[in-house]
């Protein structure tokens, strides 16, 4: 059998996107809404994602199912990258605090949406991998370091929005005074059970969560 080219796998990604926004419906009871934002689902359109896989992964890339990266680590099924995306709601002159790079697909959705992404990942292998992986795809508005993304990326604070791609017991102090007022940050919150949780922090600085839909995410890593 030959192998896909790239008019393949454009079809693969439009029905990729398609699958996502009939699991959206099917979740609307609990999102409170039926539909993805445009935004969203045009940058799933758009972003490679067979690209951010390891190659023996990437006939698979397009169906809806988290993928092995390596590390005992996947890549987010399709349908919770765009979810995760859409509750965060990066806008074109925003800053994102991206949590867990890994091989960098989530990170290239936000710097689609977002005017500049800084992403801390704690898997050097990762994180130089999708640094180079990023640059040869022309990406340039992202930056990304090593450590513990729990401490966030004091530096670059405050940020605009913040998404975390691991589970914690609660959302991790730092993270929370990084966060700008009237900002937001999405993660799973839990161990055994986890539930997606979004974080507003209003003008004053206080936080109101909410929880939406049962997860399963690894565990955020500190060192």
């Amino acid at each position: 059998m030959k192998p896909m080219d790239e008019e393949h796998l454009a079809v693969l990604r439009r029905h990729m996107v398609e699958v996502i926004a009939i699991y959206a419906d099917l979740e609307s009871e609990e999102l409170g809404k039926a539909v993805l934002n445009e935004r969203v689902m045009a940058a799933m359109l758009r972003v490679p994602r067979h690209l951010f896989v390891p190659a023996p992964a990437a006939p698979f890339a397009y169906q809806d199912m988290p993928l092995p990266i390596g590390f005992d680590k996947t890549v987010s099924q399709p349908f919770m990258v765009a979810l995760m995306t859409d509750l965060l709601d990066p806008q074109p002159h925003e800053a994102v605090l991206e949590i867990g790079t890994g091989l960098g697909y989530q990170t290239a959705i936000l710097a689609e949406l977002a005017g500049q992404v800084w992403s801390v990942e704690i898997i050097e292998e990762f994180a130089n991998h999708a640094e180079a992986l990023l640059q040869t795809l022309g990406i340039s508005n992202v930056g990304i370091r090593i450590g513990d993304g729990s401490r966030g990326w004091p530096e670059h604070a405050p940020f605009d929005k913040i998404l975390v791609t691991a589970a914690a017991e609660e959302a991790p102090p730092a993270l929370l005074e990084q966060l700008k007022p009237r900002g937001r940050l999405v993660m799973p919150v839990g161990s055994e059970v986890q539930l997606l949780t979004v974080i507003d922090k209003d003008a004053t600085g206080q936080l109101e969560a909410r929880q939406l839909i049962s997860v399963r995410f690894s565990q955020l890593e500190a060192v």
